[in-house]
């Protein structure tokens, strides 16, 4: 892991995803018949690519060094964005490859803007790639494609992840910063940052799965919940106007405790230690492997899709970590019946086809079965679906541009992607450009 990290920052031309993943899920291939696999959000491969900013100057701290500050301007567009976003519009975004040292951010969001017609972007922030050492300041890494989201009018979610391991004494960036203070302080020096540009925060990712909350605890929901609350009153003294989103939970029937939790079992725990009362809005993610988003987890043994489908996880294996339908219905009952004005953020959702590539990435067979047709059909009915439900709030498609600037098609996210590796347009971006996006 070390090495390609260094040679990311060393380069400084592309970005790695923590996992919806978050993100933004890394589905595992199913290999037993009795246990549905842990889902969790596709991590972004190494890739070089052509900078379209000058790479500047970065800074790589040793173990105990602190590396010099990179002093930079922060951007000076004036937002036009809709903040704060009402309780009552349904957000239509999708989640883009933030990193602007690859792509062209301007181009970005104008199609996300003129061509998608969506609202929003999500973009997930690496701290330890913004900070390596305490002192380092490396947010050229993000400041072009702030600046673009405003200047199109763009509202932007950002998903904030990977603490340095500079603030963990086991080291790693898989987990959170021992003083959850840590994370207080980072997030109230991104807002100062990029004031009034910023339009929900989502505090960290997949917080049931020990790839990225590995702490001594082991993936304890109430520790979540109290690093929420700092978290949660961190951006409210900052601008009380940013949405606090819940961190998404992994969709996986694992539950040890320690390396893996049910994310249902997770919720309840979380919910009756009072997240409710440090959220917005309540996360959630899920990558629809090989039925559609109205298929219920029991019904797809009898579906069409049942008697043609490779991938064999949710029929013969029937979970309801494999099914859209079932997981956002029952997370929806669990929060409102707490608080029956409870919503739904869907920080990561989409369905993968290989249709067009030789190979799909191991651990998500499942692409084979969906053709591109399926694909486009599969995300604006749950566009729509969701939109109809009025559990939901915020969605983000996943994903928009990584399939063209991943490394290829065994990469985790490429068959999510909206656009194939040419940059060529698949069938779902037309389709989610011409859908119907009312409130």
């Amino acid at each position: 892991m070390k090495i390609w990290k260094i040679f990311i920052i060393l380069i400084g031309l592309m970005l790695v995803m923590t996992a919806c993943g978050g993100g933004e899920a890394e589905p595992v291939a199913e290999t037993a018949a009795d246990q549905p696999a842990a889902v969790a959000s596709p991590t972004l491969a190494p890739e070089v690519s052509t900078p379209t900013l000058p790479p500047p100057a970065v800074s790589v701290a040793g173990e105990g060094e602190s590396a010099p500050a990179v002093v930079e301007s922060a951007p000076t567009a004036v937002p036009n964005i809709i903040r704060p976003w009402p309780a009552d519009k349904f957000g239509y975004g999708v989640q883009i490859h933030g990193n602007a040292t690859v792509g062209d951010a301007s181009q970005t969001m104008q199609a996300v803007r003129g061509q998608l017609g969506l609202d929003w972007i999500k973009v997930q922030i690496q701290w330890w790639l913004i900070h390596p050492s305490p002192d380092a300041g490396q947010w050229f890494f993000y400041d072009a494609i702030v600046d673009e989201a405003a200047k199109n009018d763009v509202n932007l979610m950002l998903s904030v992840v990977g603490a340095p391991a500079w603030t963990r004494a086991a080291g790693g960036e898989n987990g959170p910063p021992d003083d959850y203070g840590e994370y207080a302080r980072f997030l109230t020096e991104l807002i100062n940052r990029y004031p009034g540009k910023i339009g929900a925060i989502e505090v960290w990712n997949e917080q049931n799965l020990d790839r990225e909350w590995a702490t001594a605890n082991g993936v304890n929901p109430e520790d979540y919940v109290r690093f929420l609350q700092v978290a949660h009153d961190a951006i409210k003294a900052a601008d009380p106007n940013i949405i606090v989103i819940s961190g998404a939970l992994a969709p996986t029937g694992c539950n040890d405790g320690v390396t893996c939790a049910d994310d249902f079992v997770w919720l309840d725990r979380a919910l009756a230690a009072g997240m409710l009362n440090y959220a917005d809005c309540v996360g959630v993610h899920h990558n629809g492997y090989n039925i559609g988003p109205d298929v219920a987890f029991d019904q797809a043994g009898s579906s069409a899709e049942a008697a043609t489908a490779q991938f064999r996880g949710p029929f013969d294996n029937p979970h309801h970590s494999w099914s859209f339908k079932t997981t956002l219905d029952t997370y929806a009952q669990k929060i409102q019946a707490i608080d029956p004005n409870a919503k739904l953020c869907v920080t990561e959702f989409g369905w993968a086809s290989a249709e067009g590539y030789d190979v799909a990435p191991t651990g998500f067979e499942f692409a084979y079965d969906n053709t591109l047709a399926e694909q486009a059909q599969y995300i604006t009915q749950a566009f729509q679906q969701m939109h109809d439900s009025g559990d939901v709030w915020l969605t983000f498609l996943f994903n928009f541009d990584f399939g063209n600037k991943g490394s290829g098609p065994t990469d985790d996210p490429v068959p999510y992607s909206i656009v194939d590796t040419n940059g060529v347009p698949r069938p779902a971006f037309g389709a989610v450009a011409e859908m119907d996006k009312s409130d």
